[in-house]
């Protein structure tokens, strides 16, 4: 038997009040409930990144994360990246890098993207980091290690890469 919670989600800006099963995935309940089809479920096992979304501004796999636990923070889909009717800049570049093929992987890869560059602009060292004191230096080798969680079947990585060195400078 399913067991029910009322939560409130602010979701691109947006308060949500839902009753959900305690089971439910971020994922599912942006798919089924809302109709936000942006984050695609590929792996559901948290391993390609296709569905990764911001949860207060840090890359997430949404079909990993249970929705009830969301509550008080703030979620951002691809959908809501855009404002004012303008592209967010990391999308903008995919545009006009072909920073895409299929595009089944394309919404993860930006909010991927967008949290990535956060984490560089906080002065965090990823693994590929030869000096963990310094301060990061995002160049083409750091970009693929920092974005080797979002898989590309179709391999447009030199597009996406050249998209995010872009927007990076």
């Amino acid at each position: 038997m399913a067991e029910l919670a009322t939560v409130t989600l602010l979701i691109n800006g947006e308060e949500h009040l839902l009753e959900l099963d305690t089971r439910t995935s971020l994922l599912d309940l942006l798919r089924e409930h809302l109709g936000l089809t942006g984050a695609k479920k590929g792996c559901d096992h948290g391993q390609c990144g296709a569905c990764t979304v911001l949860i207060d501004g840090r890359r997430v796999n949404a079909c990993l994360a249970l929705a009830v636990a969301q509550e008080g923070t703030e979620l951002i889909t691809i959908e809501g990246l855009a404002q004012n009717g303008s592209l967010h800049p990391l999308q903008a570049a995919f545009v006009e890098h072909d920073a895409f093929q299929c595009g089944y992987c394309t919404p993860g890869q930006i909010c991927s993207a967008v949290g990535m560059l956060g984490e560089v602009e906080a002065g965090w060292p990823s693994h590929a980091s030869r000096d963990i004191a310094a301060e990061p230096r995002l160049d083409a080798d750091e970009i693929r290690e920092r974005m080797s969680g979002n898989i590309c079947r179709c391999g447009a990585y030199p597009n996406i890469v050249a998209a995010i060195e872009e927007v990076s400078r």
